[in-house]
């Protein structure tokens, strides 16, 4: 018996030495960089690739089998432009385990990989043919052992021609502990991301445990920690994170996530950011989908003196659903907001479905609430309700709602559309029955003088694009009162086209169009206004009482300027004012030329009178025409007409300076005895200059009587009769 144990020793103790002896051999006959130009004529064929080994291949075979690659580059596709390269790799495998098929790899070292990635306008990619199946000759898997793995210095850049945007990660590297079927082990990554659509700059820092079993086809990532920083989706000092558990069972077709809570804060703009999502457990078995109750919150803090807050909570009960659809009971958003000009808050809620197939989704029963206190508002408080539909199509990238709110006495009805996402195009149809824009509008203050004037910005038409339709049944905005308003709209190329902007108002008709320019910024307006009833609209829209009458004013305006006053300014173009039947309140120009009359042959006693809104002068036309330069309206022709004067005049009104300088003369023709006109008789041809001067607020207004009388009859009227008819003409204009 010893003598057999002696014999199993000896052989053993020779097949040692045996191979030994092999190995040695081998490694001093097999050089590995003989079958270079097999295995790239081998790549040629196979991949239609060219692969480049620009060092030596270095092979080692005790204690373990060991293989340096060197450098080595491959092209692209049937091309030569490089593809990606590598600059080592290395690794170690142990004999004894690869002769039982089973592949134990003590370490692997790789070190700068550079691969360029793309995704061409017809969606196919530079790497389409590296991802095809080749056919296996033998399903046996090997099993594997590997001690560990570091990958370093890496980097990766991926051009997307058909989305337009690029993204690179550099400065790759990946460490793992034991890799083996079976058994836990921990991986650690860090690399840099830059990408242009959407911006990003961030370092990405990722540690987990890892799992699997191959041949179960069991993979698992066990407490995942994902942490990035710096600057992504338009917010600077970014700090997010992402923490959970994944397995994925293949055999029984099983994706589990557990304890997922996902965090990021950060800043946009004056405005710090914070958001968290909560998804304890997502499960999906057999094709079949359902989740427990997730929740979002998301808070914006404006770090400014004025301060302001907002905040967002979301939570979906639970969705199911398969590899084609899903559905959840019922989505629920509540928000609210506060801030120097009052608080804000709200609730909306609504099915949710979804088919992923036709990438769509739907909020079917749209239901929501708004509550609104704002001090900048008129009427301060007031309550919105709304009902609708809300649709999503990826495809087709398409969004789109239909939605009926109430608010206060309106029924505001509003059908919107946006497509594509990429270089979106807004449609939108509003239909209002009645509103009362002026509650909900900032109550109109005096302008102070010493306040520089807000710059005008057009910008959002360089990027706008957009069409539809507003309709009103009935309008009250700046205390103005119209109805049937139609305005239909087209933007895009850095400019809005409203065209018509038509309405009913005060018994009359306006209809014209409007045009918008985001250079300049610039206005151009062309409008037809006719019929009016120019009394009820100048009482409601200044508070003024001072004009009777019914007749149309049309004009063709232009401006441009970066403010309000330079827009007055630059205003050019023309117009005309056609009024009849009508009267100028608050002056009887008649009866104090009656007045006149009678001192002639009476000159005792004193008379002054004092504007009274009960009087008024009538006329039975009065016309206008003014040609606009650079903010000045020139007039040349205003005349009007009543049964005992004709009036004619001219000059101009500086609308950019907001002053007046016109000249106006009235003369006596005295054709109605039943009005006055035997009693004007006498003054009869008799014509009076009227000199309107000064500032729009301190308006000046003289008149010369040495047409009606002379010496000490001219100083008597003027006594009597000019003052207070001076005084009358100023109420006209203040």
């Amino acid at each position: 018996m010893n003598k057999f144990f002696k014999y199993i020793l000896a052989s053993l103790a020779g097949a040692a030495i045996l191979f030994v002896l092999l190995i040695v051999v081998a490694s001093l006959v097999i050089n590995p960089n003989d079958y270079k130009p097999q295995i790239i004529q081998l790549v040629k064929e196979k991949k239609q690739r060219t692969l480049t080994l620009e060092g030596d291949i270095k092979l080692a075979f005790f204690p373990k089998l060991g293989l340096d690659l060197g450098r080595a580059s491959l092209s692209e596709f049937r091309g030569k432009k490089e593809f990606a390269s590598v600059e080592s790799a290395r690794l170690f495998l142990s004999w004894w385990p690869l002769l039982r098929k089973k592949l134990v790899v003590d370490q692997v070292r790789i070190e700068g990989v550079n691969a360029h990635l793309v995704r061409f306008k017809d969606n196919t990619t530079n790497f389409d043919d590296l991802l095809k199946k080749e056919e296996e000759q033998d399903n046996k898997q090997i099993s594997f052992d590997i001690e560990s793995v570091a990958i370093e210095k890496c980097a990766l850049s991926f051009r997307d021609e058909m989305a337009k945007r690029q993204f690179a990660v550099s400065d790759l590297s990946i460490k793992t502990g034991r890799l083996v079927n079976g058994k836990s082990s921990d991986a650690v990554a860090d690399f840099t991301l830059k990408g242009d659509n959407p911006q990003i700059n961030a370092q990405i820092h990722m540690t987990t445990g890892l799992a699997f079993d191959t041949e179960a086809k069991r993979y698992g990532v066990k407490g995942l920690n994902l942490e990035i920083t710096g600057e992504a989706a338009g917010l600077s000092k970014l700090n997010a994170s992402l923490k959970g558990d994944i397995e994925l069972d293949k055999t029984a077709d099983t994706l589990l996530t557990e304890n997922l809570a996902g965090s990021m804060t950060g800043r946009k703009d004056t405005n710090d950011v914070n958001i968290t999502l909560t998804a304890p457990r997502l499960q999906w078995v057999a094709g079949k989908m359902a989740t427990d109750k997730i929740d979002l919150t998301a808070k914006m803090v404006k770090d400014t003196d004025d301060g302001g807050e907002i905040n967002l909570t979301a939570s979906i009960p639970s969705l199911s659903g398969d590899r084609q659809s899903f559905k959840a009971g019922m989505l629920s958003v509540e928000f609210n907001t506060k801030g120097p000009g009052g608080a804000y808050k709200g609730k909306l809620s609504s099915p949710l479905s979804g088919n992923f197939n036709e990438k769509q989704f739907a909020l079917s029963k749209l239901k929501g609430n708004l509550e609104a206190r704002d001090t900048k508002t008129a009427q301060e408080d007031f309550k919105l309700d709304v009902d609708g539909s809300a649709q999503l199509d990826l495809m087709l990238e398409n969004a789109t709602v239909n939605l009926t709110s109430h608010l206060d006495e309106s029924t505001i009805k509003l059908k919107g559309g946006i497509t594509p996402f990429t270089k979106p195009h807004i449609a939108l149809d509003l239909n209002i029955d009645t509103i009362d824009a002026d509650r909900y509008l900032p109550p109109r203050k005096q302008k102070k003088s010493s306040q520089p004037e807000k710059p005008l910005d057009f910008s959002i038409l360089k990027t706008l694009k957009a069409n539809g339709s507003v309709r009103v049944g009935s309008l009250k905005m700046y205390n103005i009162r119209t109805s049937n308003v139609r305005l239909d709209f087209k933007a895009g190329g850095g400019q809005l086209d409203v065209r018509p902007l038509s309405a009913e108002l005060y018994q009359g008709k306006m209809t014209g169009n409007l045009s918008l320019y985001a250079d300049g910024p610039k206005i151009v307006a062309h409008q037809n206004i006719s019929g009016v009833h120019i009394g009820p609209l100048l009482k409601d829209a200044l508070n003024k009482d001072i004009l009777e009458g019914k007749g149309s004013l049309n004009f063709n305006i232009q401006a441009e300027g970066a403010t309000v006053g330079a827009m007055k300014k630059s205003l050019q173009g023309k117009g005309n004012l056609n009024l009849r039947d009508g009267a100028v309140k608050g002056f009887n120009i008649t009866a104090k030329l009656r007045e006149a009359k009678a001192m002639l042959g009476t000159l005792t006693g004193e008379k002054v009178q004092d504007v009274d809104m009960r009087e008024k002068t009538d006329f039975s036309e009065l016309t206008a025409g003014f040609d606009i330069k650079q903010g000045v309206a020139h007039n040349k022709d205003l005349a009007a007409k009543s049964p005992l004067l004709r009036v004619s005049g001219n000059g101009d009104i500086d609308i950019g300076e907001d002053k007046v300088d016109y000249r106006i003369r009235a003369t006596v023709v005295a054709s109605l005895e039943g009005q006055g006109g035997r009693e004007l008789l006498a003054l009869k041809g008799v014509t009076v200059p009227v000199r309107v001067v000064g500032p729009m607020a301190a308006t000046k207004v003289s008149l010369d009587f040495n047409a009606l009388v002379g010496g000490a009859i001219q100083q008597e009227i003027k006594t009597r009769v000019t003052d207070p008819l001076k005084e009358g003409l100023k109420g006209l204009f203040r």
